[in-house]
């Protein structure tokens, strides 16, 4: 089963749009598709700012934080550069799940990475619409 790592801005995506790609991506994964993975980090970082602009979306992200697999932290890999330190334990995090592929919307700190894993130890690092557009 494909292992899919939620970045923390998928997370809120998924909180706080229903309706949208990445709330599909969790709904799929629930339904067997895949197996949907995230850490405490990425999941603390999205529960705050859930809070601080969609307030009334913190339900919705407990209960898709109830049906996700939680990555273990402290992950060794070297970072690639150039990574921000900030982004460096949800990278990590899923190296050491074993993900296949990590979904962010983090293109500004992650595009170099996306779409080649030969930079990333081998993990596919995309946007949700990347990994929905790329399914045969």
């Amino acid at each position: 089963m494909r292992r899919l790592f939620l970045d923390a801005n998928v997370l809120f995506t998924a909180a706080h749009n229903p309706k949208g790609k990445a709330a599909l991506i969790c709904e799929l994964g629930r339904a067997g598709l895949w197996q949907l993975i995230t850490s405490a980090y990425a999941l603390e970082e999205a529960r705050r700012n859930i809070a601080r602009k969609y307030p009334h979306c913190l339900e919705p992200l407990e209960n898709l934080g109830a049906a996700l697999r939680l990555a273990p932290e402290g992950g060794s890999a070297p970072c690639p550069p150039p990574l921000p330190d900030k982004d460096c334990p949800i990278y990590q995090a899923a190296l050491a799940c074993k993900a296949q592929v990590l979904l962010t919307g983090d293109v500004r700190d992650f595009g170099f990475l996306m779409n080649a894993p030969e930079k990333a130890e081998g993990l596919l690092v995309q946007t949700v619409a990347g990994f929905l557009n790329s399914l045969p």
